[in-house]
């Protein structure tokens, strides 16, 4: 994108215009007519006119016209700021034209100017005379202004309004606001005057500055710089040059306005005058120079303000008004040139730079700020210029809301570029150039008769607040032509200021935002398309477009490659020629592939299930046995996919074809992308065939001749294949289909080398396997598997029948099979993908609904498998696969073993008496899956291996969630080393937590403490103790016979043996040390302490108070290693502690089991799942034993409490246990007299009272002492009292003291037994 000369605006009659203003230029033929219209304007003032439209004048005109041509050079024109008014005066007449909206020929709306008003000067007809000063006696040579701008950045002095005249030897300089106001003042006067009629009104002040200039011998023309501060070293520099050696300078720097004026001796003056009233800073260093400048004020001007009506005449003037004095202001210094003499001046719109024409036709570039011409051009005399400012475009940053000036930004202030414009009527020329150093960026052919407008200035009377929402100008410059009536405007891009890589991307920005334009209106031309693109990132934004239909991209692409050949060979871009060769191809590939998949073909009849099996080269059993798996795991496969209605599997937008190819070197790649595009491509090429309803010879024959290396189309073939698995699954016929496009690819160049033999792997066969081995979709694997191992069987036999065909002539060679490396690593993978398959299929069973609590962990879906997976899961892969669904499915691990010893009757029916409920479970199960996968992996699913990673796997899932399921421990021959890698990896961490939490509480702890401390409920945290005590007990039972078991046999099938990765569970089992068994013991006792705490919920109990401080350094240990533990003689306060404790444990024992005998509706075990067949009273005799307290006195109290509890027939039971039963003789002997006692005394019946009256006095009084509340349960049959009485009589030795008394109860209850009888 280059400089544009746009028109904005015509003239309606222009030529009328010229007749008016220039009389003597009129045509001869038509003078009358001319001086009659003209007339008309001044007789009718504001008129109408016509809308004819001037036609544009020959060029062979005669000189004649050629001098009416030229009239508007010695007129004066002047626009405003904002277009809206136009005036053209010579002499004393003028005209004013405005603007008007016309609909052209076209249909176009377009902007006119049309003259509004017309008149002398010298008489005011049709307007009111607002203010008149009269400044100077010397006629005026200028008018300048300057408008208010904001700075750019703080480093820029903001610039006042002003309006500056120009004098043959001085400048006046009247303040803008004060202008402003005074104008404001006068019209609104002016209204005032006209309505109440009194025309004697006094006009406002107007305040103005005025400079006499000297040391110069003419002027011509003027800037204004404005209000400027010299820096500190231009300080110095000035002060030396007035002061000399001695001269000293101020702090700071004074404000000054600057002013520069052309023409003579010297040829360009540079004038400072000092701002304010204040000394200057260079008085006692320039006194001559400050003198000069005190002496410049703002003066009061007496002004003479009149009115006048259209027919009125002035009045005569009575006195001569006074004029002020100029202060003198003399040269500071200028560009000393005696031969050269100055024409225009023209001021950069940053006020940095200024443009000077001489009589030399010479433009010259003057540097303001350092008084210096840094840039000449020759050959430009009459010129007139002008300056274009462009603000850099920046469509990515957003402005902030109330940020309006032009250069502002939110993310920083855009660049801003400065262009010359340059008018030279004697050549027609107008050239625009980068200042300072740049190139000439646009020329046009614009004719010999235009005029160059450079307002230079705004709209008056803004400030920094009012000027916030002003816009600035419609246009900065115009030319004018008289010729052709139109007013035309220059359009420069800021990346013409750049250097050129710089601008080069910068006109490609400004290309892709005009491509977008037209990308996204509704039709498509190429022609327009192609007239602007210039490289290939601007063929890109159209390929890329989703609205270009295919016809219109190629023919694009085709234009611009034919524009690109007819250019010269030193201009064609070779860059942009080759991509667009590039595009068309694939474009013409698109094109061509649509085309055969939009081509119907006659479908054949769908293979038979014989002919699939000779294509794959399988027995019929073999193949009977794929169809039955496959069609299991069809059944099986739960996973969704999803597709929209919209989605097809064989379109494929131009876009994306566009995006996802690449050709380079006659080679199409395809480039790095997402697995779903990369099937979406391999969709677009292969589906159709796949499903037999396109040519798939044409098909491979299109891809290979537009240059797809077969590899490539091996890969996009396959991820089609595998990704497709459902669809295939449900079309048999695409399994033929597939091995015709494999040995298609198969035979194309460079697919399979030539030098390949049978003992050597061939790499596109590898590549493959490599692709199936990786494939989570082991259907869609295995059947290309297949297809790859038959079609590589097929090669290798046609390349051995070739081979030797010359030596085994006449042979039989049907039944043989030419073997080679490639064909046993394809039989190797059959067997892989096929154990994959099974194993798939199991973790994607389904049983039965389950009615037990089913953890948030069992609902995660388990992932899917690959050969690639299983390989690099190490040799415990499979049996962790496999340990993850048992968890899934909450079975038993011992439902396992019933599933794979199923065909053995014996072991199956002893199982089903020992745990019928896993039976149940069982038969919930798919055992014949099961039993498949036990026969696929023998070794890696052998009952020790899978048991111990399912033990692994449940504390491994206990460990995330707590609350729901606990951890076991199964019958593995390692589970003593399974044991001690969980308690060290997962249990000892919470236990010590548990425990210190336990002996801080002195009590079974509350749920939020338990949660708090340990991470689980109360509940939860019961189990878990219970579970670790249970372990620590297995733990103890395996050390035992760890000498008779034999380590497991860690092997792997022959078709895993290459399996790599982690270290399985058995692997580091089998490597943990043997544990201390004396501290293990130790550990057990605690371990059972806090579970018998939690599990009764005891209270006023700390365990640790149970232990002397070597048992308490003893816990939480290392299991193998050798601590210090307690021996010999304990503390016998410990020792009391100890006894209390255990005998509070039997008590809680017996009493929850007669409450839970009382409420049959609960059991024991419903209320604690993870207790089953534990006895706490043999338990708490078996504490007593480690504990060094005497079993005897747990067995007896055990004793006691079921009588107690009235429990007799468990009494009897546990009686038998008791060693020392003389003690409990005696014991039982009070229990029984309790119950006596509360039959005869509590019970107060007639027949009591007579029977208590007929027992002897010291049985009496033993009776009464007794208290029946100490009892438990007092409602016990007379009957079975009567035979504990008996018991206790029959084990109490006849010397025994209470011999007697139990005599007695003998006898005394005989009579109770009569009568209740």
């Amino acid at each position: 994108m280059s400089c544009a000369l746009v028109p904005f605006g015509h003239f309606q009659d222009l030529e009328a215009a010229r007749d008016f203003l220039c009389p003597h230029r009129r045509q001869g033929s038509a003078a009358a007519g001319k001086e009659s219209k003209s007339t008309g304007w001044e007789d009718g003032g504001w008129g109408a006119w016509d809308e004819a439209e001037l036609q544009e004048p020959e060029e062979e005109e005669a000189a004649s016209r050629n001098q009416r041509n030229y009239w508007l050079q010695d007129c004066v024109l002047s626009l405003s700021p904002t277009n809206d008014l136009m005036v053209i005066a010579n002499e004393q007449k003028a005209v004013f034209l405005v603007p008007k909206w016309k609909q052209s020929d076209k249909g176009k709306e377009e902007m006119q100017y049309a003259v509004g008003w017309s008149g002398s000067l010298n008489v005011e007809e049709g307007g009111v005379l607002l203010l008149a000063q009269l400044l100077n006696e010397d006629p005026v040579l200028q008018l300048k202004c300057r408008t208010y701008e904001i700075p750019r950045h703080p480093g820029v002095t903001e610039q006042n309004e002003e309006l500056s005249i120009l004098y043959p030897a001085a400048i006046v300089t009247i303040d803008g606001f004060s202008l402003f106001q005074s104008l404001r003042a006068c019209r609104n006067q002016v209204a005032r005057a006209a309505a109440s009629g009194n025309e004697n009104v006094q006009p406002p002040p107007l305040a103005y500055k005025k400079w006499g200039l000297q040391d110069v011998d003419t002027i011509v023309d003027h800037a204004s710089i404005g209000i400027m501060t010299l820096c500190p070293f231009d300080q110095m520099k000035t002060a030396s040059n007035i002061g000399g050696y001695n001269a000293a300078i101020k702090n700071s720097p004074p404000a000054m306005s600057q002013y520069v004026t052309v023409g003579s001796n010297p040829f360009t003056g540079f004038f400072f005058a000092l701002e304010g009233s204040s000394q200057p800073l260079l008085s006692h260093v320039a006194l001559a120079v400050a003198s000069k400048l005190t002496s410049a004020l703002f003066n009061a001007a007496s002004g003479w303000l009149g009115w006048k009506s259209k027919h009125e005449e002035e009045p005569a003037q009575k006195q001569k008004p006074k004029v002020e004095p100029a202060t003198p202001l003399a040269v500071r210094f200028g560009l000393p040139d005696s031969r050269r003499h100055g024409e225009r001046i023209c001021l950069s719109p940053c006020n940095t730079l200024a443009a000077v024409t001489d009589d030399f036709g010479r433009v010259i570039l003057l540097d303001v700020t350092r008084g210096l011409a840094v840039r000449m051009w020759k050959g430009y005399r009459d010129a007139e210029v002008g300056w274009v400012q462009t603000v850099e475009d920046l469509h990515e940053r957003e402005a902030e809301k109330m940020d309006f000036s032009p250069f502002g930004n939110a993310q920083g202030p855009s660049r801003v570029a400065q262009f010359l414009v340059i008018y030279a009527p004697r050549r027609g020329i107008l050239e625009v150039w980068s200042t300072q150093q740049g190139p000439r960026v646009g020329a046009f052919n614009v004719g010999k008769y235009c005029r160059l407008l450079y307002p230079g200035y705004k709209i008056m009377g803004l400030n920094n607040v009012t000027s916030q929402g002003w816009q600035p100008q419609t246009y900065q410059i115009c030319l004018v032509d008289p010729v052709s009536g139109t007013v035309k405007t220059v359009h420069v891009p800021f990346h013409l200021a750049l250097s050129d890589k710089k601008s080069e991307r910068a006109k490609d920005m400004h290309l892709v935002k005009k491509l977008n334009v037209l990308l996204k209106a509704k039709t498509s031309d190429p022609g327009r398309f192609s007239c602007i693109i210039f490289d290939d990132y601007a063929l890109e934004s159209i390929l890329t477009s989703e609205r270009v239909p295919l016809s219109s991209l190629t023919n694009i692409t085709q234009t611009l490659m034919d524009n690109l050949k007819k250019q010269e060979l030193e201009c064609v871009d070779e860059g942009l020629l080759q991509f667009c060769a590039n595009k068309l191809k694939l474009l013409h590939l698109y094109e061509l592939v649509s085309k055969l998949n939009s081509q119907s073909v006659q479908k054949d009849a769908p293979p038979s299930d014989n002919d699939l099996a000779k294509l794959l080269r399988l027995e019929e059993k073999d193949f009977h046995r794929l169809q039955t798996l496959l069609e299991n795991y069809k059944k099986e496969d739960t996973q969704t996919s999803v597709q929209f209605a919209d989605e097809k599997d064989d379109v494929l937008s131009v876009k994306m074809f566009l995006e996802y190819l690449e050709y380079e070197k006659d080679v199409i790649n395809v480039k790095n992308m997402e697995d779903r595009e990369y099937v979406a491509l391999g969709s677009f090429f292969f589906w159709k065939c796949l499903c037999g309803e396109s040519s798939t010879e044409e098909m491979c024959h299109a891809l290979e001749s537009a240059g797809f290396s077969p590899q490539t189309l091996l890969s996009l073939l396959l991820n089609l294949w595998l990704s497709k698995e459902k669809d295939i699954l449900d079309k048999p016929d695409s399994v033929s289909c597939l091995h015709t496009m494999l040995s298609l690819l198969s035979k194309m160049k460079v697919a399979i080398d030539e030098s390949w033999d049978t003992q050597s792997v061939s790499p596109w066969w590898q590549q493959m396997r490599t692709a199936c081995v990786q494939s989570e979709n082991n259907a869609a694997a295995l059947l290309s598997a297949h297809v790859g191992h038959a079609v590589t069987a097929q090669i290798i036999d046609s390349v051995t029948e070739k081979k030797f065909s010359q030596i085994i002539v006449g042979s039989d060679t049907e039944s043989w099979e030419a073997l080679s490396l490639d064909t046993e690593y394809w039989k190797l993978l059959l067997k892989q993908l096929e154990d994959c398959l099974i194993l798939q299929m199991l973790l994607h069973s389904k049983v039965s609904k389950r009615t037990k609590r089913v953890s948030s962990l069992q609902t995660e879906p388990l992932g899917s498998l690959s050969v690639k997976k299983l390989l690099e899961a190490g040799k415990g892969g499979v049996a962790d696969t496999v340990a993850k669904w048992v968890f899934k499915q909450g079975f038993s691990p011992l439902v396992l073993n019933l599933a794979q010893y199923k065909n053995n009757t014996d072991s199956t029916e002893e199982s089903v008496e020992m745990h019928p409920n896993i039976f149940l479970e069982e038969s919930e199960l798919d055992a014949e899956l099961l039993q498949l996968a036990y026969q696929q992996f023998p070794c890696s699913l052998e009952v020790d291996v899978l048991h111990a990673h399912c033990c692994w796997e449940y504390v491994v899932q206990w460990n995330k969630d707590p609350e729901v399921k606990e951890f076991h421990l199964w019958g593995v021959t390692v589970k003593n080393r399974i044991a001690l890698m969980m308690w060290n990896t997962f249990i000892v961490k919470r236990l010590s937590s548990a425990t210190y939490l336990m002996d801080k509480v002195g009590k079974a702890p509350k749920d939020r403490l338990c949660r708090r401390d340990v991470g689980m409920g109360d509940t939860a945290m019961t189990a878990f103790l219970g579970c670790c005590s249970d372990l620590l007990q297995t733990l103890l039972e395996a050390d035992v016979s760890s000498d008779e078991m034999q380590a497991p046999v860690l092997d792997t099938e022959d078709a895993w043996v290459s399996v790599e990765g982690p270290v399985s569970i058995v692997e580091l089992a089998l490597e943990q040390k043997r544990i201390h068994y004396p501290l293990v013991e130790h550990q057990f006792m605690l371990c059972t302490i806090l579970y018998a705490i939690m599990r009764f919920s005891m209270k006023s109990v700390k365990p640790l108070s149970l232990f002397d401080s070597k048992g308490k350094n003893a816990f939480f240990k290392d299991l193998t290693s050798i601590q210090l533990l307690p021996s010999g003689d304990m503390d016998p306060n410990v020792l009391s502690i100890r006894q209390q404790f255990l005998v509070k444990v039997v008590s809680s024992a017996v009493q929850a089991l007669c409450s839970s005998q009382k409420a049959k509706e609960v059991s024991e075990e419903e209320l604690f799942p993870f207790e089953k067949g534990k006895n706490w009273p043999t338990l708490a005799a078996d504490l007593a034993q480690y504990l060094q307290i005497s079993e005897d006195v747990v067995k007896r109290h055990y004793v006691c409490e079921l009588y107690s509890y009235g429990m007799d027939h468990l009494g009897e039971e546990a009686f038998l246990q008791v060693s020392d039963k003389e003690v409990l003789a005696s014991q039982l002997l009070v229990l029984a007299g309790q119950r006596l006692a509360f039959a005869l005394l509590h019970v107060q019946t007639k027949e009591g009272m007579e029977l208590l009256a007929r027992l002897p006095p010291t049985l009496c009084t033993w009776l009464k002492a007794m208290d029946p509340q100490e009892l438990q349960n007092v409602e016990v049959p007379i009957a079975t009292t009567a035979k504990l009485i008996s018991k206790v009589l029959e084990h109490l030795p006849e010397n025994h003291g209470q011999y007697g008394l139990a005599l007695n109860l003998i006898e005394a209850v005989e009579p109770i037994l009569l009568w209740h009888s």
